[in-house]
């Protein structure tokens, strides 16, 4: 097998995914996610909520109120229907800490099985933190940090090392909860949690590791986060902010009823956001962590990582992603993969060496190099950067991200600071060394399609190598007819990039 095979793995064809729903009925929201399969970096087809409010009284009354059983039995009954008109081969229905806790759980459950025409698994605290855990595993690359997984009933916390799970407990520190316990009084909520927290023996094991926050409450919480920073790239998956400074953020939600971007957040959401706030703010200072990394992949994506075979869960997330994006979107799959065997021998040289990361950063910025194929070619470059730079992968921070959609501009333009399209503000969260490495692989990627005319077979006989002060390209007497003008000048800039002479050696 190759080295490129092995670092993306088997994968099923995408002619055989079945789509594949999920509905999550948690203690604030009533959710219904579709996914297009069991694959290792699902696309979600359809994502839909309600914010039902389930959970409100249960600690004070022991019942879920009625009018949040009416609206999530609504909300049961058109997610049936959307299920229905998307061909859902695949669906599971669970149910978290407001409905397990409830007196009345059992009488919503028989509503709630009629209205969605599914059995509803009423998830114990164990399994919701083994499927957070889950989750973390499916959008990120060996995490190993504390993962919290905030809901409006409960909090489970996870040990996570090298992508292993290694403790997890489940905390009665939900948002709704918090504001239901304690009278909707933020200065009493101080002792709950911090009470709760005393009592997990193993959260100072988070000192100097990332903590990964999942759950819509703290996702509103880095969007306001987001907003009020002016942060150039509005993605939530792999978001990181330092500690100290989700620490002063967090109190200043708590205290303030009045910020910028407030006014973007749901109303229902809005109510928890400050008791959310609190939450993280007494973990973060018990776990002393090195950074708050957000995920927008929790219980559901879980699921779907549990259905997966062994061999699928050891697939990598990003090159997963980026062959199936690569499948739908390029002239060739196989084209793609030529890409990453054929810019190997760019990168031999010892002041371009790759660490493994490296690698697999540009072996995913090959495999998405022509996904921009279809646009007009004024707006090629533009479309692809911002298309990727937006586009639903894990595997990969901020930077990393910023890197790929980089790589891919400059497949399709040549100039040095990629024009408008990236903001300085985008650029700067990228190294030089980075920056270089993306205007190296793009050169690499628009001299081969000079060469291939986007097609496979052609590279594979077009070989690079440097030899002294030249990069040679060799080309064959049989495509010695695609030699030219335009491609020696994409060739000539590809060498002086990498401080090389451009040389076209023509022969067998």
């Amino acid at each position: 097998m190759s080295r490129l095979k092995e670092l993306i793995g088997a994968k099923p064809q995408l002619s055989e995914l079945e789509p594949i729903g999920v509905i999550d009925i948690g203690s604030n929201s009533v959710r219904l996610v579709v996914y297009e399969g069991a694959v290792r970096s699902p696309t979600p087809l359809f994502n839909e909520k309600v914010l039902c409010g389930l959970g409100r009284s249960v600690a004070s009354t022991g019942s879920l109120a009625p009018e949040a059983v009416e609206r999530a039995i609504q909300a049961l009954r058109r997610f049936r229907t959307v299920a229905h008109v998307l061909d859902v081969k695949y669906m599971t229905v669970i149910a978290t800490a407001a409905v397990r806790e409830a007196d009345n759980g059992p009488e919503f459950l028989r509503l709630g099985e009629a209205a969605c025409g599914c059995k509803i698994e009423v998830l114990s605290g164990e399994t919701e933190a083994r499927l957070a855990a889950q989750g973390i595993m499916m959008g990120f690359v060996d995490a190993d940090g504390i993962a919290g997984d905030l809901g409006g009933g409960s909090l489970e916390l996870i040990d996570l090392a090298s992508g292993k799970l290694k403790d997890a407990v489940t905390l009665p520190l939900g948002g709704l909860r918090l504001i239901d316990t304690t009278g909707n009084k933020l200065e009493k909520a101080v002792d709950v949690i911090d009470e709760a927290l005393s009592k997990v023996s193993w959260l100072k094991k988070g000192q100097g590791r990332a903590f990964y926050a999942v759950g819509g409450t703290w996702r509103a919480l880095a969007k306001l986060h987001m907003e009020t920073t002016s942060y150039p790239l509005r993605v939530m998956q792999g978001y990181a902010i330092p500690t100290r400074t989700a620490l002063d953020f967090s109190e200043g939600v708590r205290r303030s009823k009045k910020l910028q971007g407030f006014a973007g957040i749901a109303r229902a959401r809005r109510e928890v956001l400050p008791f959310g706030a609190l939450v993280l703010e007494r973990l973060l200072r018990q776990l002393q962590p090195s950074e708050v990394v957000f995920s927008v992949f929790g219980i559901r994506e879980g699921l779907i990582y549990g259905l997966l075979p062994e061999i699928e869960k050891t697939r990598d997330p990003l090159l997963s992603f980026s062959e199936d994006y690569a499948a739908i979107r390029s002239r060739s799959l196989e084209h793609a993969h030529e890409l990453c065997r054929w810019t190997d021998a760019i990168f031999t040289l010892p002041e371009l060496a790759e660490t493994p990361q490296e690698k697999r950063l540009r072996y995913a910025a090959c495999l998405m190099s022509d996904v921009g194929w279809r646009a007009h070619p004024d707006y090629r470059g533009e479309q692809s950067l911002n298309t990727i730079a937006h586009a639903g992968l894990a595997g990969v921070d901020h930077a990393e991200r910023i890197f790929l959609a980089l790589s891919v501009f400059h497949r399709h333009e040549s100039s040095e600071d990629g024009g408008e399209a990236l903001s300085d503000r985008l650029r700067a969260l990228v190294t030089r060394r980075a920056q270089r490495r993306a205007r190296i692989v793009g050169a690499a990627v628009r001299t081969a399609h000079m060469l291939s005319i986007g097609m496979a077979g052609v590279i594979d006989e077009t070989p690079l190598a440097y030899e002294g002060d030249n990069l040679v390209l060799t080309i064959p007497q049989s495509y010695a007819g695609l030699d030219g003008e335009r491609l020696r000048r994409r060739f000539d800039q590809l060498a002086t990039l990498v401080g090389k002479t451009a040389l076209v050696r023509i022969g067998d």
